[in-house]
């Protein structure tokens, strides 16, 4: 893919900007046929609009981007400044081919989506709640105030650098990336991380006591010290486990907090929690 030459160029920071703004419409207008793709075309039109001034030309851009598409919505507008190039390229290049603009799109997606989940949903969002949760509790205003400041901050920042980096770079770096393997190796990371976060939570935010004695009088000891001697809070874990296990058979979220919810009121008025 040739560079666009500077006297080329059409984008300017203003469609960049539009760009960022609608890319909040993602999960809005969210579809089980293609999910993403009406906010992605949405998101498209003032760079479509700047660039294309037939009807022709207007009707072939918004149906590339009418394909199906998903991806983590906090990352998509690295992906929408990259086709944001692409298309610059397609108006100045008569020779270009305009199938690789959708090509290049399905084929980040999902690399980038593994990334996106990993550090947003598993990483930031559960930091977020973490540190929100623990003021919460304790009946701490700053909770909720700083979960959304932990998790958006950040998430707000990257999807506004990612739209100028995408469309400066091209496709020829997050190529480069692939090619060598390293986007996995991110993923891969990123993962790491989330699942460290996670085992953090379930040993702090969930709590189980059983106060059942063994023995009498100074000898007397309660399960609960016996399963933390074995492993310090395994009760809490396997309780995770057990959501685990049952989330991986697909039992709805509901049935299981229902579930919790019985089993927590009985073991409470039997004397077992």
């Amino acid at each position: 893919m040739t560079k666009t030459s500077s006297s080329d160029k059409k984008i300017t920071k203003k469609e960049l900007n539009s760009v960022f703004w609608r890319s909040f419409q993602m999960e809005f207008s969210w579809n089980y046929e293609r999910q993403m793709n009406l906010a992605y075309v949405y998101a498209m039109i003032p760079i479509l609009k700047k660039l294309y001034k037939t009807k022709e030309e207007m009707s072939d851009a918004l149906k590339r981007h009418l394909e199906f598409f998903n991806t983590t919505p906090h990352i998509v507008t690295l992906i929408l400044g990259i086709n944001a190039a692409m298309e610059e390229e397609n108006a100045n290049d008569e020779n270009f081919d305009s199938s690789a603009i959708d090509n290049i799109k399905m084929s980040l997606m999902g690399p980038l989506a593994g990334i996106g989940d990993s550090f947003f949903w598993g990483t930031l969002r559960l930091i977020a709640t973490g540190v929100g949760t623990s003021l919460a509790l304790q009946g701490n205003i700053l909770g909720p105030i700083l979960f959304l400041l932990i998790f958006n901050i950040p998430h707000v920042l990257f999807r506004y650098f990612a739209t100028s980096w995408g469309y400066k770079l091209g496709t020829g770096f997050l190529k480069k990336i692939q090619e060598n393997g390293l986007m996995e190796s991110l993923t891969y990371g990123a993962a790491i991380i989330g699942l460290m976060v996670v085992g953090g939570m379930s040993a702090t935010m969930i709590e189980i006591n059983i106060p059942i004695q063994i023995g009498t009088g100074e000898n007397a000891v309660t399960v609960q010290s016996i399963f933390d001697s074995i492993v310090p809070h395994i009760l809490s874990l396997g309780v995770f486990g057990g959501v685990f296990y049952l989330l991986k058979k697909e039992v709805k979220p509901l049935m299981i907090i229902l579930g919790l919810a019985v089993v927590g009121i009985l073991g409470s008025l039997v004397g077992i929690f």
